[in-house]
């Protein structure tokens, strides 16, 4: 068993002096700087918003704002569903009792635009059953502000008033409700995701010292994440929604990367390393594959900044903070505690009393092969060592490299196929439970009411327009196509707006291509007219999603070929990675689709299918999704670089690096995945879609992608794998970064000792066959 001569260590590196010269007062600055950020994030979710799918910067919200601000009856975010029972809502008491709710209501500050049935008389207020009806009114301010004016309003309305029932809905209502809902199911995510994280990582790593660390550094970074979005949300608007990616990211990245810096660092023990030399090791290695990976997954995440949409914005700030800090805890708090535990992170061992009853198992078996009694021989696998299946799997698909390669991808692109007939919609009530109460009263307004309520366009027209401009205007639009009727205008001085109800479904095609058609309208030249409406915003959203889409694009692929490179050395490696990584997001964009627009196995997931896929979720989960893939491409590829450095053998060195990161990657996605699947029990369809397909994602692309493809595709390219012309080779050595050291001397190794760690007995194994690549 050879061993590694550390006899002369290479010096101690200013960075590795930096972190570990103080142990102790650098864990102390970071116990009070997380405790600053508890304070500082506190009440972060109670000032975040639920919407910010609609582009600032569009027509439809300039439209709105307008007629919010101009007529407030227009554009009511607040219904009270009056239920009369089988009274009708025309019966006396009941009439009495609407009216004094709508003067109560319309007395309440922060309210305008309250109009009811029984005040116009309109039919597209009053059931058609006649048993319900609509008093309408908008709530004025912000997100936060309506929230609050809702909270203030619901119980002097809502419940039993006499001889009704009246139960609170509309936009600020649903939006309010939501966000409520999120923070329930973020708080009992945490609650799932934490002891069954604990679980696995003991399971891991056998030592419960060694799986504290990687659960610390993740809430290091959950709760510093907290406190940087608690201070945008000072400046600009933050979406509810990046609670869940920062609590996801934050324990998945963090453990993902004390993961391996763990990993290494005990790996350096176990070949006789001391502890200091075993921490400068593991940050010139692990450290430097962990800030690649790091940079990696914030470019990606990063490239939702250029949509205007601040929902997507949103993720992007959770995102980069908590990438940044995971790492930042990673490589500054992590070597601090390995420095002042030492050999004792292999403490509280679990795993060591499985490994003496192997071991007695073993001599029991070779006692019976002296004996020459039945079952002579040693016991199957009670020499094995851990890593030895990875550099089986690795050596099976390489001499069947393009069969793997070939089924592999197929059958990752059969899986993205019914990504194909993606519908793209809007979020509405329908992402609640069933048993919301805002959800409720949007349903039975949308079965029970005549028309399409909340589905029709509004024309806002502003000029020193005449009535016969206005006239003319609205005989045009009466003759487009997709109009089934049209109301108005209704004007104040030089703005009016015109109601225009589509045929079919509220935001289907033929209401976007009715916007389309509304916005082509040549008007009056003393008229100008913007559209807006549930349809308009979703056309608006796809078009400004469409624009910027090219851009995110190009900055995450051209920063990852760059990052890459500079981590490899080699013009290929980047290519392959981005097309893999890629690749491997096709299950999951083909079950949200199979899933969630389809409507297979609502019933076992409980939501409701709209039957289209909220327009901004694609981008955010290819974002998310990418950047967790190249996380584990940069483990890989950087151990294989690591060896090929080190040898010059290709092949060997893909088995090597399979074998040292297969399991590793595979226990960090099972990891996040863990995570993920607690975010997917949330009972909003959107996180739920969120949670359940990253966790897809992560699993493909280690078990597959990661597993069989890599591997098979490197045997296929073989050396060229590492090509580089002259000039790029040039700037690598100037300017590249790699995980490999020196080929470090190589000597025989002392006896063993009686009980070797696990880690100890796979680099023993893996050191018995770096001389022997010529067998591979």
């Amino acid at each position: 068993m050879p061993e590694v001569n550390r006899s002369a260590p290479p010096p101690v590196g200013g960075w590795t002096r930096f972190v570990t010269a103080r142990p102790r007062l650098a864990l102390l600055a970071a116990l009070v700087i997380t405790a600053l950020a508890v304070f500082a994030g506190s009440g972060v979710a109670d000032r975040m918003g639920s919407g910010g799918w609609q582009a600032p910067d569009a027509e439809s919200t300039y439209a709105t704002e307008v007629l919010a601000r101009e007529f407030p009856a227009s554009q009511p975010n607040l219904l009270l569903l009056v239920d009369s029972g089988s009274a009708g809502v025309d019966d006396p008491a009941v009439t009495a009792e609407a009216a004094r709710l709508t003067e109560r209501l319309k007395a309440e500050p922060g309210i305008s635009g309250v109009g009811s049935y029984w005040e116009t008389a309109s039919p597209a207020l009053r059931s058609e059953d006649g048993e319900e009806a609509i008093i309408a009114a908008r709530i004025g301010g912000d997100e936060k502000t309506a929230g609050e004016t809702l909270d203030r309003l619901a119980p002097a309305f809502a419940g039993e008033r006499g001889p009704v029932r009246v139960s609170l809905g509309g936009p600020v209502a649903v939006q309010h409700e939501m966000q409520t809902i999120i923070q329930e199911d973020l708080l009992r995510a945490e609650l799932i995701a934490l002891p069954v994280t604990l679980v696995l990582l003991v399971m891991v790593f056998g030592s419960a010292v060694a799986a504290m660390l990687p659960l610390a550094v993740g809430i290091v970074a959950i709760l510093g994440t907290n406190a940087v979005l608690r201070g945008l949300t000072e400046f600009t608007d933050v979406s509810v929604f990046a609670m869940n990616l920062t609590t996801a990211l934050g324990l998945g990245l963090a453990i993902d990367y004390a993961l391996f810096i763990v990993r290494r660092f005990r790996e350096e023990l176990a070949v006789g390393a001391d502890t200091r030399t075993a921490v400068g090791t593991t940050l010139r290695t692990a450290g430097r594959t962990v800030l690649f990976s790091a940079l990696t997954v914030a470019v990606s995440l990063s490239a939702m900044l250029v949509f205007p949409q601040y929902f997507l914005r949103s993720f992007a700030y959770a995102g980069i903070a908590v990438v940044l800090l995971a790492a930042a805890a990673a490589l500054i708090l992590l070597p601090a505690a390995l420095v002042l535990l030492g050999p004792r992170i292999n403490a509280l061992d679990l795993r060591r009393v499985l490994r003496r009853r192997k071991k007695a198992a073993a001599g029991a078996g070779a006692a019976g092969a002296a004996a020459g009694g039945p079952g002579a021989g040693p016991v199957a696998g009670a020499d094995a060592s851990p890593g030895r299946g990875w550099a089986w799997l690795g050596a099976l698909v390489m001499r069947r490299a393009p069969v793997f390669a070939i089924v592999t991808t197929v059958g990752l692109l059969l899986l993205g196929l019914p990504f194909l007939g993606v519908k793209f919609g809007t979020a509405d009530d329908r992402q609640l439970p069933a048993s919301a109460e805002s959800r409720v009263v949007q349903e039975h307004i949308r079965d029970g009411f005549p028309g399409s309520p909340g589905g029709g366009l509004e024309v806002l027209a502003e000029g020193q327009g005449s009535p016969a401009d206005h006239a003319a205007l609205k005989d045009r639009i009466e003759q487009l196509p997709g109009v089934l009727r049209v109301d108005g205008p209704v004007a104040d001085g030089p703005v009016a707006y015109y109601s225009v109800l589509p045929k079919g479904e509220a935001v289907g095609e033929q209401a976007q291509q009715l916007v389309r058609d509304l916005r082509a309208l040549p008007s009056a030249s003393s008229l100008d007219t913007s559209v807006t409406g549930t349809a308009a915003v979703l056309v608006d959203s796809k078009d400004a999603i469409a624009d910027r889409l090219p851009w995110a694009l190009a900055i995450i692929v051209v920063v990852t070929l760059l990052l890459v490179f500079l981590l490899t050395g080699s013009v290929l490696i980047p290519l392959q990675a981005v097309v893999l990584n890629a690749l491997s997001l096709t299950a999951m964009f083909g079950a949200v689709v199979w899933v969630f627009q389809d409507g297979n196995l609502s019933g076992l997931l409980a939501f409701t299918s709209t039957g289209d896929i909220e327009t901004t979720l694609p981008v955010l989960m290819f974002c998310v999704a990418f950047g967790l893939s190249m996380d584990y491409g940069v483990f890989l590829i950087s151990r294989i670089k690591e060896e090929y450095d080190r040898t010059g053998d290709h092949e060997h060195s893909v088995t090597f690096g399979l074998r040292h990161t297969g399991g590793l990657i595979t226990a960090a996605a099972v990891i996040l995945a863990v995570v993920m699947v607690a975010i997917g029990t949330s009972r909003v369809t959107n996180t739920k879609m969120l949670g359940l397909g990253i966790a897809l994602a992560v699993l493909m692309d280690a078990m597959v992608v990661r597993s069989l493809l890599v591997p098979a595709v490197m045997k296929l390219m073989g050396r060229s794998t590492w090509w580089a012309p002259a000039p790029l080779r040039a700037f690598h050595r100037r300017f590249g970064l790699s995980e490999g050291e020196a080929a470090p001397a190589v000597t025989p190794a002392a006896p063993p000792d009686p009980e070797p760690t696990a880690e100890a007995e796979e680099i023993s194994g893996a050191r018995s066959d770096v001389g022997e690549p010529a067998r591979r």
